[in-house]
């Protein structure tokens, strides 16, 4: 188990400057870093997130939907960890109030769909569980660590007038026309050791310095592991910020006593 390969992904929404230790290549507008996942951890996918603009409003099924729709991937639950913000940088999760199908489906026709969402300020630390079904739309000007289900699959309800397939049929069959439950999202303070998720598909924390007999109990199993600040060694080798590492336990790595870092495994 090793530093995983990446794959730099362009969108329209991507940025060509982007923040450090990541680098867009001339010319192109890189929305998504993803880091290739290891054979051994073949159901989880980890990227980091860079927008100049706002991602489609969407929705992804969960696994029986895709099933059922004849999907060749899963489905897809995420979670976000927002890592740095433009000032009025926002996101939207779920709705403002209940709507029914036939209310999202002409929203999501007319583009008033964005004024049902409920839309949320958003800075760094800011941590986003989000369930299948989920109806949601990441804005303008936020950088965040996206840990998911290794899917594919997005419905498109509204784009914002951009020249792209939409998915309304298949995405209105899945799409929950609720607000986000409150308790799926929080802020995380700048140092600590925190669980951030603990769902049906994996299980993640954010680790700061040693991090303890319980975690290290807790991830005797294959896990990435995501430095952000400080040193974290794999086989006495730097995994580095900007980089994403499978390992077969937690005992396989070292932490510095400034390390900062993510680490998650399949629940």
């Amino acid at each position: 188990m090793s530093v995983l390969p990446v794959r730099e992904v362009e969108k329209v929404w991507g940025r060509e400057h982007l923040p450090a230790p990541f680098a867009a290549p001339p010319g192109k507008r890189i929305g998504e870093i993803w880091f290739e996942p290891p054979a051994e951890l073949p159901n989880l996918l980890v990227k980091y997130i860079f927008t100049s603009e706002k991602l489609s409003v969407q929705v992804h099924p969960d696994d029986a939907q895709a099933l059922a729709a004849g999907e060749t991937d899963s489905g897809k639950e995420e979670c976000w960890l927002i890592i740095d913000a433009d000032p009025g940088a926002k996101l939207a999760v779920g709705f403002g109030d209940t709507v029914d199908a036939a209310t999202m489906r002409a929203a999501a026709l007319d583009g008033s769909i964005e004024d049902l969402l409920a839309w949320h300020p958003a800075k760094a630390g800011d941590f986003f569980y989000i369930p299948a079904g989920t109806v949601h739309a990441i804005g303008g000007g936020l950088s965040l660590i996206e840990i998911q289900q290794n899917s594919d699959i997005t419905y498109r309800l509204y784009d914002y007038g951009r020249p792209r397939e939409l998915h309304l049929d298949a995405g209105m069959a899945v799409a929950r026309g609720e607000p986000h439950e409150t308790a799926l999202r929080r802020h995380i303070p700048d140092r600590g050791t925190v669980e951030l998720a603990r769902g049906r598909y994996f299980t993640a924390h954010r680790v700061d310095g040693d991090p303890g007999d319980a975690l290290r109990a807790e991830y005797d199993t294959p896990l990435l592991v995501i430095p952000r600040e400080g040193a974290v060694r794999l086989h006495g080798e730097r995994v580095r910020p900007g980089e994403c590492a499978s390992a077969p336990s937690i005992e396989a790595l070292e932490f510095d006593d400034d390390a900062l870092c993510v680490i998650v495994r399949p629940a």
